[in-house]
């Protein structure tokens, strides 16, 4: 039984990395999200992520990740990205990603009660330059703080 053990847990082990290595997308450079503290999303709360580019001569595609409950009052969720390039150049633009239909459906993915969204914000982007890019994600609403988002999130690929 023993001798069972010492065989069925490595190779269990081994089929289980297998699986996940092969779960990643390999345009993906970065694809991560953050989670709100109690859903509560406010203006001193930025969503920070680095970012690495090694080809400079590359098209991106960069995505905003949210995922907000069912309770978000709004259609419309406004959020300011900050990137900072490698020569320590800070970019800000404001953003306004539709969240939902004028009549209130839900334009994201639904799992019980909350709604995914994967919005592109820059499609075909050129990065100037190599290096190291840092991302900060602010919200921009009326409301501080901002109810019901659960995550917030950055996706930057390879355009195909």
């Amino acid at each position: 039984m023993k001798r069972a053990f010492k065989i069925f847990y490595p190779a269990a082990f081994a089929f289980c990395m297998m699986l996940l290595g092969s779960c990643t997308d390999p345009n993906a450079v970065i694809d991560n999200n953050t989670a709100i503290p109690d859903h509560n999303w406010s203006y001193v709360n930025k969503v920070k992520f680095d970012c690495k580019i090694d080809d400079d001569q590359a098209l991106y595609n960069l995505y905003f990740n949210v995922r907000v409950g069912d309770n978000y009052k709004y259609s419309n969720l406004f959020v300011l990205i900050s990137q900072t390039l490698p020569d320590k150049k800070v970019k800000v633009t404001r953003y306004e990603l539709k969240l939902a239909t004028h009549d209130g459906q839900w334009l994201g993915k639904g799992s019980g009660n909350l709604y995914s969204y994967q919005v592109p914000f820059k499609t075909g982007y050129k990065f100037p330059a190599k290096g190291n890019y840092h991302f900060e994600i602010e919200q921009n609403m009326r409301d501080n703080p901002l109810h019901e988002v659960s995550d917030v999130g950055l996706r930057v690929e390879k355009a195909k």
